[in-house]
């Protein structure tokens, strides 16, 4: 009997189901373990907060540095998991893992410059933040034993990058519940059993990080016996993973500097405004991880695609990823819509912020769709390698969103006027990532960029 043969339209939803399974598979536990990174803060936070106000006021001082030190060099993650990606489409398991043992002794030799420079600085960057005089003793204590762990930290962006491009986001999720489970423990056992105090908060953190660094490496050493991958530092290959990173911080450091901006816009306002603005920050980020997840998930996808020379599997996936990123964005924006009796009461009382927020948040609300866009783009770009575009589109979506940000205040804008700014800088950056990938100029299939 001759089989029938499979119909245009069954083969495209078949195609879509093993795209959406993908997708959830990596994307699922990467937002899992986005999560629990930030959970790191708020357990340092939780514990410390019963010391006292002058604690927890330079925990809450070090603990931003700190996190700017370290995400300005999440393209050890990003840059990691495109190059790692191409290499398992290949079908090269060794290169692919000798690329990511490049991007990890990268990691290492910033992660020992950034400690270097942090030590001796410590009291200066604190006096920089405006601490207090009883806040800076402790912002100081804290900044100077946590940087220790800095190495520690850029190692695990860099492996997670590896494994993410070895299309394996499950590992790092177990290892990042691991992690914050033993900071817990840690923090309450060295700060009150030990009685070290905020310094006892700092050792725990930089115990956990270090524990995180060592299970990757397991990870990535077993992986490297097992197909033959030299663990060696080859200069040639850190220097290739370095120049791949730079123009993955120009768009980090630009992207920053609008949050930045429109931060410093807030607290011109007034301080019902910038508190308003904080929640907004805090449930934008939370937003961010979910989103992120998929972008995640596009980076891995698209970088093995591209790496088995499929540039139409590419396009196909980039189309049912974006579709995913605009359903997310939808579900995200009903959600705070509906949501907002529930949580609002859960970060202030003040009717003067309440006030000041509803408006600003419907905003955001409205924002998400395009969010949800944006960022899928971004991790297809990210997984394609196409760095130096992504770079100058940030650069681009900076000089358009300053002056406009800048204007707020003087033009008597509130905070809404504000996040209808941010608005504009997320519709700037989906037209110049939407640019980009109809024009399929970043479709260059091969092993290597």
């Amino acid at each position: 009997m001759t089989k029938a043969p499979t119909r245009p339209g069954n083969a495209r939803r078949s195609e879509r189901r093993r795209h959406d399974r993908e997708i959830v598979a990596l994307a699922v536990p990467a937002f899992g373990a986005l999560v629990a990174e930030p959970l790191f803060v708020l357990v340092d936070s939780a514990v410390v907060g019963h010391l006292g106000t002058p604690q927890l006021a330079g925990l809450g001082i070090a603990a931003a540095l700190l996190t700017t030190a370290v995400s300005v060099f999440v393209f050890l993650a990003y840059g990691t998991t495109a190059a790692v990606a191409r290499r398992v489409g290949a079908g090269d398991l060794p290169a692919a893992i000798r690329q990511g043992m490049d991007g990890i002794w990268l990691a290492l030799l910033l992660g020992v410059a950034v400690l270097a420079v942090t030590l001796p600085l410590a009291p200066w960057l604190v006096e920089l933040f405006g601490a207090s005089g009883t806040a800076a003793p402790h912002a100081t204590t804290y900044l100077r034993v946590s940087a220790l762990g800095i190495p520690a930290m850029l190692m695990v962006l860099a492996a997670t990058g590896v494994l993410r491009g070895l299309q394996d986001t499950r590992t790092p999720l177990y290892v990042a519940i691991a992690g914050f489970t033993a900071n817990a423990a840690l923090n309450v056992a060295l700060v009150y059993g030990a009685g070290l105090g905020i310094a006892g908060s700092a050792w725990g953190t930089v115990i956990a990080q270090c524990g995180m660094a060592a299970a990757y490496l397991v990870v990535v050493v077993r992986g490297a016996r097992r197909h033959g991958a030299s663990l060696r530092p080859d200069a040639a290959g850190i220097r290739n993973s370095a120049r791949a990173g730079v123009p993955l911080l120009v768009r980090t450091l630009s992207l920053r500097a609008v949050l930045m901006i429109a931060t410093a816009m807030a607290a011109r306002l007034g301080d019902a405004e910038m508190a308003a603005h904080q929640i907004l920050l805090s449930l934008w980020s939370l937003m961010a991880f979910a989103l992120d997840a998929i972008a995640i998930a596009g980076q891995a996808i698209i970088g093995r695609y591209l790496g088995a020379g499929d540039a139409e599997g590419a396009r196909r996936a980039c189309r049912r990823m974006v579709e995913w990123g605009a359903a997310s964005g939808v579900v995200l924006g009903a959600l705070i819509v509906l949501a907002r009796p529930l949580f609002i009461p859960l970060f202030t009382g003040d009717p003067t912020v309440r006030e000041t927020l509803l408006p600003a948040l419907l905003v955001v609300a409205l924002a998400q769709p395009i969010a949800g866009v944006v960022f899928v783009l971004d991790g297809v770009l990210m997984g394609a390698g196409d760095g130096p575009y992504l770079a100058g589109a940030m650069v681009v979506t900076l000089a358009v969103f300053a002056p406009v940000a800048l204007l707020v205040p003087a033009l008597g804008g509130g905070l809404t006027a504000v996040w209808w700014a941010m608005t504009l800088m997320m519709a700037v950056r989906l037209v110049t990532l939407g640019l980009r990938t109809r024009s399929g100029r970043w479709i260059v299939t091969g092993a290597t960029r």
